[in-house]
């Protein structure tokens, strides 16, 4: 088995074409991170009620901000997308508003930054250019989402019934998406490789 070398470039990285300023580094870096708050805002949207937890799209996008920006900038993405949810932006899933610290589902979302730090950091380290440890990454990422997600849904419904409210009606779709990310992302770097070695 081939290692894992270390390396600070991902996807975006590799797709974007190179800036010559750090004005226009920083200008790329606020708007992929605002991009990808939105993404996640619009994949909230996508959601079908199923009780205090609804099922939404939002962990692709958070899969995506990670494996995609890297980890500094994946995690900017998802705070970006919470305070602006905070303030009163209808973001999340049900609105949004400071109230939101009160929702049963605000730990999942708390889950986002730390899942997008985490899958960026190891695609950084090449987790994402081969389908089994991109997987991989992905799965130690959305293990990070149900975390403080399934912690903080604790204290809104009972222990007996945690598992079957905040995390098992989400295993199928969560398998789906981490198996498309895992597969898509080894696929691009090696179309973008290709193209670029033309």
């Amino acid at each position: 088995m081939k290692t894992i070398l270390p390396s600070q470039s991902v996807f975006i990285d590799l797709l974007l074409p190179r800036v010559e300023t750090k004005t226009q580094a920083i200008i790329r870096d606020i708007a992929l991170v605002a991009g990808f708050a939105l993404l996640t805002a619009f994949c909230a949207q996508l959601r079908f009620e199923i009780g205090v937890v609804p099922i939404t799209a939002q962990t692709f996008a958070v899969l995506l901000a990670g494996a995609l920006l890297g980890s500094k900038r994946g995690a900017f993405s998802q705070i970006t997308y919470l305070l602006g949810g905070l303030i009163g932006l209808p973001l999340f899933a049900r609105g949004g508003g400071v109230s939101y610290l009160l929702s049963p589902t605000f730990g999942y979302i708390v889950g986002f930054i730390l899942a997008s730090f985490f899958i960026g950091l190891l695609c950084e380290r090449g987790f994402d250019r081969r389908v089994e440890t991109a997987i991989l990454a992905m799965l130690g990422g959305n293990l990070l989402i149900y975390l403080p997600g399934l912690l903080w849904l604790a204290r809104f419904v009972s222990i007996d019934s945690l598992l079957t409210v905040g995390f098992y009606p989400f295993l199928l779709g969560d398998l789906l998406k981490i198996l498309l990310a895992g597969s898509i992302l080894p696929l691009g770097w090696r179309l973008i490789k290709r193209f670029k070695n033309k």
